[in-house]
Protein backbone atom coordinates (compact mmCIF):
# COMPACT_ATOMS: atom_id res chain seq x y z
CA UNK A 1 0.00 0.00 0.00
CA UNK A 2 3.16 2.55 0.89
CA UNK A 3 4.47 1.58 -2.00
CA UNK A 4 1.43 2.60 -4.56
CA UNK A 5 0.91 5.66 -2.65
CA UNK A 6 4.53 6.98 -3.67
CA UNK A 7 3.93 5.49 -6.85
CA UNK A 8 1.42 7.78 -7.49
CA UNK A 9 2.99 10.91 -5.46
CA UNK A 10 5.73 10.61 -8.15
CA UNK A 11 3.51 10.33 -11.17
CA UNK A 12 1.20 12.91 -9.78
CA UNK A 13 4.75 15.25 -9.42
CA UNK A 14 5.62 14.07 -13.20
CA UNK A 15 2.26 15.47 -14.61
CA UNK A 16 1.71 18.15 -12.85
CA UNK A 17 5.68 19.13 -13.68
CA UNK A 18 5.00 18.46 -17.41
CA UNK A 19 1.68 20.37 -17.05
CA UNK A 20 3.26 23.77 -15.77
CA UNK A 21 6.32 23.43 -18.44
CA UNK A 22 3.04 23.25 -20.73
CA UNK A 23 1.77 26.27 -19.81
CA UNK A 24 4.78 28.53 -19.36
CA UNK A 25 5.76 27.55 -23.03
CA UNK A 26 2.35 28.78 -24.39
CA UNK A 27 3.84 32.39 -23.85
CA UNK A 28 6.83 31.06 -26.27
CA UNK A 29 4.43 29.24 -28.52
CA UNK A 30 2.36 32.37 -28.90
CA UNK A 31 5.37 34.31 -29.88
CA UNK A 32 7.02 32.21 -32.52
CA UNK A 33 3.24 31.95 -34.17
CA UNK A 34 3.16 35.84 -34.15
CA UNK A 35 6.85 35.92 -35.41
CA UNK A 36 6.50 33.53 -38.62
CA UNK A 37 3.48 35.67 -39.76
CA UNK A 38 4.78 38.63 -38.94
CA UNK A 39 8.04 37.64 -40.68
CA UNK A 40 7.18 38.75 -44.48
CA UNK A 41 7.36 42.35 -42.99
CA UNK A 42 10.20 42.08 -40.77
CA UNK A 43 12.03 40.72 -43.88
CA UNK A 44 11.00 43.52 -46.59
CA UNK A 45 10.95 46.50 -43.93
CA UNK A 46 13.62 47.41 -41.68
CA UNK A 47 13.02 47.09 -38.39
CA UNK A 48 13.86 50.67 -36.73
CA UNK A 49 11.54 51.81 -39.64
CA UNK A 50 8.53 50.05 -38.47
CA UNK A 51 9.24 51.13 -34.80
CA UNK A 52 10.20 54.48 -35.15
CA UNK A 53 8.22 55.94 -38.50
CA UNK A 54 5.31 57.83 -37.91
CA UNK A 55 3.91 57.12 -41.52
CA UNK A 56 0.75 54.46 -41.34
CA UNK A 57 -0.39 54.60 -45.38
CA UNK A 58 -0.84 50.59 -46.06
CA UNK A 59 -1.76 51.28 -49.39
CA UNK A 60 1.65 53.04 -49.99
CA UNK A 61 3.24 50.45 -48.73
CA UNK A 62 4.54 52.76 -45.39
CA UNK A 63 4.02 50.96 -41.99
CA UNK A 64 5.29 52.96 -38.96
CA UNK A 65 3.89 51.97 -35.22
CA UNK A 66 5.14 54.63 -33.72
CA UNK A 67 2.16 56.25 -33.03
CA UNK A 68 0.14 53.24 -31.90
CA UNK A 69 3.44 52.09 -29.60
CA UNK A 70 3.22 55.58 -28.34
CA UNK A 71 -0.63 55.65 -27.92
CA UNK A 72 -0.44 52.61 -25.97
CA UNK A 73 2.30 54.15 -23.36
CA UNK A 74 0.59 56.97 -23.06
CA UNK A 75 -3.23 55.38 -22.28
CA UNK A 76 -1.73 53.07 -19.91
CA UNK A 77 0.44 55.55 -18.03
CA UNK A 78 -2.63 58.06 -17.30
CA UNK A 79 -4.67 55.18 -16.21
CA UNK A 80 -1.83 54.10 -13.78
CA UNK A 81 -1.28 57.58 -12.84
CA UNK A 82 -4.98 57.72 -11.98
CA UNK A 83 -5.57 54.35 -10.96
CA UNK A 84 -2.90 53.26 -8.46
CA UNK A 85 -2.99 56.60 -5.60
CA UNK A 86 -7.29 55.72 -5.85
CA UNK A 87 -6.87 52.03 -5.08
CA UNK A 88 -4.55 52.10 -2.48
CA UNK A 89 -5.73 55.04 -0.35
CA UNK A 90 -9.13 52.66 -0.53
CA UNK A 91 -7.60 49.57 -0.08
CA UNK A 92 -6.21 51.61 2.85
CA UNK A 93 -9.54 52.76 4.47
CA UNK A 94 -11.25 49.08 3.63
CA UNK A 95 -8.17 46.66 4.76
CA UNK A 96 -7.33 49.40 8.04
CA UNK A 97 -9.78 51.81 9.12
CA UNK A 98 -12.99 50.61 7.86
CA UNK A 99 -15.70 48.66 10.36
CA UNK A 100 -16.37 45.19 9.27
CA UNK A 101 -19.90 45.86 7.79
CA UNK A 102 -18.38 49.03 5.70
CA UNK A 103 -15.79 46.13 4.20
CA UNK A 104 -18.09 43.64 3.56
CA UNK A 105 -20.81 45.67 2.08
CA UNK A 106 -17.65 47.46 -0.16
CA UNK A 107 -16.38 44.10 -1.13
CA UNK A 108 -18.95 42.58 -3.92
CA UNK A 109 -19.22 46.19 -5.29
CA UNK A 110 -15.54 45.89 -6.22
CA UNK A 111 -16.25 42.52 -7.53
CA UNK A 112 -18.94 43.51 -9.45
CA UNK A 113 -16.67 45.89 -11.29
CA UNK A 114 -14.71 43.61 -12.30
CA UNK A 115 -16.83 41.87 -14.12
CA UNK A 116 -18.58 44.33 -16.09
CA UNK A 117 -17.70 43.90 -19.55
CA UNK A 118 -15.80 46.04 -21.27
CA UNK A 119 -18.22 47.48 -23.85
CA UNK A 120 -20.45 48.57 -20.74
CA UNK A 121 -17.39 50.69 -20.26
CA UNK A 122 -16.63 51.85 -22.96
CA UNK A 123 -20.28 53.46 -23.82
CA UNK A 124 -20.15 54.88 -20.14
CA UNK A 125 -17.20 56.84 -21.20
CA UNK A 126 -18.87 57.99 -24.52
CA UNK A 127 -21.85 58.62 -22.44
CA UNK A 128 -20.09 60.47 -19.30
CA UNK A 129 -16.38 60.71 -20.04
CA UNK A 130 -16.31 62.01 -23.38
CA UNK A 131 -18.65 65.12 -23.03
CA UNK A 132 -16.78 65.68 -19.54
CA UNK A 133 -13.72 66.28 -21.29
CA UNK A 134 -15.09 68.06 -24.17
CA UNK A 135 -17.13 70.69 -22.41
CA UNK A 136 -15.61 71.11 -19.27
CA UNK A 137 -11.75 69.58 -19.40
CA UNK A 138 -10.69 70.87 -22.81
CA UNK A 139 -12.16 74.51 -21.87
CA UNK A 140 -10.67 74.59 -18.87
CA UNK A 141 -6.92 73.40 -20.38
CA UNK A 142 -7.60 76.10 -22.74
CA UNK A 143 -8.12 74.05 -25.79
CA UNK A 144 -10.24 72.39 -28.15
CA UNK A 145 -10.99 68.58 -27.91
CA UNK A 146 -13.69 66.29 -29.45
CA UNK A 147 -13.86 64.30 -26.16
CA UNK A 148 -12.70 61.49 -28.58
CA UNK A 149 -8.93 61.51 -26.65
CA UNK A 150 -6.13 60.26 -24.89
CA UNK A 151 -7.07 60.98 -21.59
CA UNK A 152 -10.83 59.72 -22.08
CA UNK A 153 -8.91 56.21 -22.56
CA UNK A 154 -7.07 56.72 -19.92
CA UNK A 155 -9.85 57.82 -17.72
CA UNK A 156 -12.05 54.79 -18.83
CA UNK A 157 -8.34 52.17 -18.15
CA UNK A 158 -8.18 53.70 -14.50
CA UNK A 159 -11.66 52.77 -13.50
CA UNK A 160 -11.20 49.39 -15.53
CA UNK A 161 -8.26 48.34 -13.37
CA UNK A 162 -9.83 49.47 -9.74
CA UNK A 163 -11.14 45.98 -8.70
CA UNK A 164 -7.80 44.36 -9.76
CA UNK A 165 -5.71 46.42 -8.07
CA UNK A 166 -7.76 46.57 -4.89
CA UNK A 167 -8.76 43.84 -4.22
CA UNK A 168 -5.38 42.40 -4.29
CA UNK A 169 -3.71 44.93 -2.28
CA UNK A 170 -6.49 44.15 0.35
CA UNK A 171 -5.51 40.42 -0.05
CA UNK A 172 -1.78 41.53 0.92
CA UNK A 173 -2.59 43.42 3.12
CA UNK A 174 -4.64 41.11 5.19
CA UNK A 175 -1.45 38.68 5.12
CA UNK A 176 0.79 41.19 7.77
CA UNK A 177 0.66 39.46 11.04
CA UNK A 178 -1.68 41.48 13.29
CA UNK A 179 0.88 41.10 16.27
CA UNK A 180 3.54 43.44 14.28
CA UNK A 181 0.76 45.63 13.92
CA UNK A 182 0.44 45.48 17.77
CA UNK A 183 3.94 45.90 18.33
CA UNK A 184 4.21 49.20 16.66
CA UNK A 185 0.80 50.52 18.44
CA UNK A 186 2.83 49.35 21.39
CA UNK A 187 6.01 51.72 20.81
CA UNK A 188 3.22 54.49 20.18
CA UNK A 189 3.07 55.09 16.64
CA UNK A 190 -0.45 56.09 15.58
CA UNK A 191 -2.47 54.45 12.96
CA UNK A 192 -0.97 56.02 9.76
CA UNK A 193 2.47 55.93 11.15
CA UNK A 194 1.96 52.33 11.63
CA UNK A 195 0.27 51.85 7.90
CA UNK A 196 3.23 53.47 6.48
CA UNK A 197 6.46 51.99 8.31
CA UNK A 198 5.33 48.58 8.96
CA UNK A 199 1.86 47.47 6.41
CA UNK A 200 3.30 49.10 3.70
CA UNK A 201 6.73 47.57 4.21
CA UNK A 202 5.64 44.24 4.67
CA UNK A 203 3.49 44.53 1.48
CA UNK A 204 5.37 46.07 -1.02
CA UNK A 205 6.32 43.09 -3.39
CA UNK A 206 2.33 42.15 -3.12
CA UNK A 207 1.80 46.01 -4.50
CA UNK A 208 4.00 45.94 -6.97
CA UNK A 209 2.55 42.71 -7.84
CA UNK A 210 -1.21 44.42 -8.00
CA UNK A 211 -0.18 47.22 -9.90
CA UNK A 212 1.60 45.02 -12.73
CA UNK A 213 -1.88 42.89 -13.27
CA UNK A 214 -3.24 46.46 -13.43
CA UNK A 215 -0.96 47.84 -16.13
CA UNK A 216 -0.96 43.85 -17.55
CA UNK A 217 -5.17 44.64 -17.84
CA UNK A 218 -4.46 48.05 -19.16
CA UNK A 219 -2.60 47.75 -21.72
CA UNK A 220 -4.01 44.89 -23.53
CA UNK A 221 -7.56 46.36 -23.27
CA UNK A 222 -9.36 46.83 -26.10
CA UNK A 223 -13.28 47.65 -26.64
CA UNK A 224 -13.45 50.45 -23.85
CA UNK A 225 -10.07 52.17 -25.61
CA UNK A 226 -11.21 51.61 -28.82
CA UNK A 227 -14.43 52.99 -28.03
CA UNK A 228 -12.84 56.59 -26.70
CA UNK A 229 -9.81 56.87 -28.01
CA UNK A 230 -10.47 58.40 -30.68
CA UNK A 231 -8.69 55.87 -33.10
CA UNK A 232 -6.38 58.87 -35.02
CA UNK A 233 -2.72 57.71 -36.23
CA UNK A 234 -0.23 59.73 -35.31
CA UNK A 235 1.33 60.61 -32.27
CA UNK A 236 -0.23 62.64 -29.66
CA UNK A 237 1.18 65.87 -28.42
CA UNK A 238 -1.68 66.44 -25.42
CA UNK A 239 -3.92 63.93 -23.97
CA UNK A 240 -6.93 66.10 -24.93
CA UNK A 241 -5.77 64.82 -28.46
CA UNK A 242 -6.93 61.30 -30.07
CA UNK A 243 -4.50 58.37 -29.77
CA UNK A 244 -4.84 54.68 -31.52
CA UNK A 245 -3.11 52.10 -29.00
CA UNK A 246 -1.83 48.65 -30.57
CA UNK A 247 -5.09 46.80 -29.08
CA UNK A 248 -7.36 49.26 -31.07
CA UNK A 249 -5.38 48.79 -33.89
CA UNK A 250 -5.32 44.74 -34.39
CA UNK A 251 -9.25 44.91 -33.68
CA UNK A 252 -10.32 47.25 -35.82
CA UNK A 253 -8.10 46.65 -38.94
CA UNK A 254 -7.63 42.50 -38.60
CA UNK A 255 -9.22 40.79 -41.50
CA UNK A 256 -9.93 43.68 -43.60
CA UNK A 257 -7.82 45.01 -45.93
CA UNK A 258 -6.25 41.45 -46.47
CA UNK A 259 -5.67 42.68 -50.40
CA UNK A 260 -3.22 45.48 -49.25
CA UNK A 261 0.55 43.44 -49.64
CA UNK A 262 1.78 42.97 -45.97
CA UNK A 263 -1.37 44.69 -44.01
CA UNK A 264 -1.88 41.23 -42.28
CA UNK A 265 1.59 40.87 -41.63
CA UNK A 266 1.90 44.43 -40.41
CA UNK A 267 -1.65 43.04 -38.08
CA UNK A 268 0.89 40.41 -36.65
CA UNK A 269 3.18 42.18 -36.20
CA UNK A 270 1.15 44.53 -33.66
CA UNK A 271 0.06 42.16 -31.99
CA UNK A 272 3.90 40.81 -31.45
CA UNK A 273 4.58 43.96 -30.23
CA UNK A 274 2.28 44.22 -27.78
CA UNK A 275 3.00 41.19 -26.76
CA UNK A 276 6.79 41.98 -25.99
CA UNK A 277 6.08 45.15 -24.54
CA UNK A 278 4.29 43.79 -21.87
CA UNK A 279 6.18 41.19 -21.64
CA UNK A 280 9.35 43.36 -20.92
CA UNK A 281 7.26 45.16 -18.30
CA UNK A 282 6.57 42.16 -16.22
CA UNK A 283 10.22 41.20 -16.39
CA UNK A 284 11.44 44.71 -15.43
CA UNK A 285 8.45 44.25 -12.43
CA UNK A 286 9.81 40.77 -11.28
CA UNK A 287 13.61 42.18 -11.06
CA UNK A 288 12.19 45.17 -9.56
CA UNK A 289 10.32 43.00 -6.59
CA UNK A 290 13.01 40.46 -5.94
CA UNK A 291 15.14 43.33 -4.90
CA UNK A 292 12.23 45.25 -3.05
CA UNK A 293 12.61 41.56 -0.91
CA UNK A 294 15.78 41.12 -0.37
CA UNK A 295 15.92 44.84 0.80
CA UNK A 296 12.84 43.76 3.33
CA UNK A 297 14.92 40.87 4.62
Amino acid sequence: MQNQRLFKDRWARKIMMVLTVLSSLMVLVMAVCLFLRARPIIAKKPIMELLFSCSWHPHRGEFGFLPFIVGSLWVTALALIMAVPLCLLTAIYLSQYASSYVRELAKPLIDLLAGIPSVVYGVWGILVIVPLIKNHMAPLAGTVSTGYSTLAGGMVLAIMVFPIIIHVVMEVFGTVPHEIKEASWALGATKWQTVKHVVFRRSAPGIIAAVVLGVSRAFGETMAVLMVAGNVARVPSSVFEPSYPLPALIANNYGEMLSVPLYDSAIMLAGLLLLMVVLIFNILARIVLVRVERSIQ
